[in-house]
């Protein structure tokens, strides 16, 4: 499984604007072959700042969402918006249980 984290700012004003394009595209990356989940996190002691985390069955899943016209279009809307550069880490990982 590959996990990725992405972190991300924009001003107050424009952090609705980010967290509605990752609402546009929800639907779309969910259905992608090997997603396994998206959630975007919108920081409580900082409004300006947001988080995404991806699961993904695979690392080849995680690299055709990054070749997806989804990825393209958001950045599209995100990058003019972010007020540094993101963050992305990114992790393989294992499921050791479901409780």
């Amino acid at each position: 499984m590959l996990i990725a984290v992405l972190d991300l700012r924009t001003t107050a004003a424009d952090r609705p604007a980010a967290l509605a394009q990752f609402d546009t595209e929800r639907e779309e990356i969910r259905a992608m072959p090997g997603n396994l989940a998206l959630r975007v996190y919108a920081a409580r002691d900082n409004e300006e700042e947001v988080t995404v985390i991806h699961e993904w069955a695979d690392e080849a899943s995680f690299r055709a969402y990054l070749d997806s016209e989804s990825f393209a279009r958001s950045g599209v809307v995100l990058r003019p918006l972010m007020t540094v550069p993101p963050v992305s880490r990114r992790f393989e990982a294992s499921l050791l249980e479901t409780v």
